[in-house]
């Protein structure tokens, strides 16, 4: 009996310890006597008593690394201190664990001399306007690099790039200037626009007012024309009705005598005047006739 309980005291405190469950997102290396035996996935797992051990536990998540700023040297010889960001997940756990003594600093010198290099034959404008096709070059190059690592480079973000100050002073002058050449631009172009829209209004308040002006002389003339057209339109048909009413030398000398009267009231200063009534009744015919030859 008590060799019975001695054998199951060893077979937990051997077993037990040896029964190991993986979690989700990780992977564990398994050594059978010092050498590469199996990599562990997730689920339940039993390693053998001092002959298998887990030699490394590699989490499979996507991790992110943000490396410390690094001095560069740019083609036109400026020294600025630029930090990067990257993202990388370890794809093959056997790869990671044997591959390269310590995977992330080799990443951070990896990453630190080909930022040199990609900085090194790009001037500070270009720097300044091309982090994407800095963090594009830098992701194939890291990715190419660290593939037999088992390590996959998602991503490479230049974080900060930070030129010496004299250059930030430059820039911040260059940029307040550029500032205020754009607002007097904005200001000329303003002062422009308005002096053409005052000018377009002038032209268009001449162009009515001659309309206008035009207009009205033109509503004058008409008047004018209708009036006389009136008046002769009168003189005609009371010469009709004249014509109509024959009048006998009676009424024609008296007509005369009227004609007379009209005449003595305006301003001739001499006034004719027939010695006998033969001659106003002559007058009379005469008129008469007149009308006949309107006929």
């Amino acid at each position: 009996m008590e060799i019975f309980i001695i054998i199951l005291v060893l077979a937990v405190v051997l077993i037990v310890p040896n029964v190991k469950i993986v979690p989700q997102a990780r992977s564990y290396v398994i050594e059978r006597l010092g050498s590469y035996f199996k990599t562990w996935e997730n689920g339940l797992h039993v390693k053998i008593p001092f002959i298998d051990r887990i030699s490394n536990s590699v989490t499979l998540k996507e991790i992110v690394k943000d490396f410390a700023p690094q001095p560069v040297i740019t083609k036109d010889n400026v020294t600025m201190q630029i930090d990067t960001v990257v993202y990388f997940q370890i794809t093959d756990a056997k790869l990671y664990t044997y591959g390269v003594e310590n995977p992330l600093n080799a990443i951070e010198n990896l990453t630190a001399t080909t930022l040199r290099n990609l900085i090194g034959e790009l001037e500070l404008d270009q720097t300044l306007t091309s982090r994407d096709v800095i963090n594009t070059k830098m992701r194939a190059i890291l990715d190419e690099a660290t593939d037999p690592w088992g390590i996959k480079v998602t991503r490479v973000e230049v974080k900060n790039i930070l030129p010496p100050r004299d250059i930030q002073e430059a820039m911040e002058k260059q940029m307040r200037a550029e500032r205020e050449r754009r607002e007097k631009i904005l200001q000329a172009e303003g002062e422009k626009k308005s002096s053409i829209l005052i000018a377009e209004g002038e032209k268009e308040s001449a162009i009515l007012r001659a309309e206008a002006k035009k207009e009205a002389q033109i509503r004058i003339a008409e008047g004018e024309a209708e009036a006389l057209i009136t008046m002769k339109q009168a003189e005609a048909d009371a010469i009709r009705l004249i014509k109509e009413a024959k009048p006998d030398e009676s009424v024609l000398t008296l007509k005369g005598f009227e004609a007379l009267k009209e005449i003595a009231q305006g301003e001739a200063t001499k006034i004719i005047v027939p010695s006998d009534l033969q001659n106003i009744a002559t007058i009379g015919t005469t008129i008469k006739e007149m009308l006949n030859d309107k006929k």
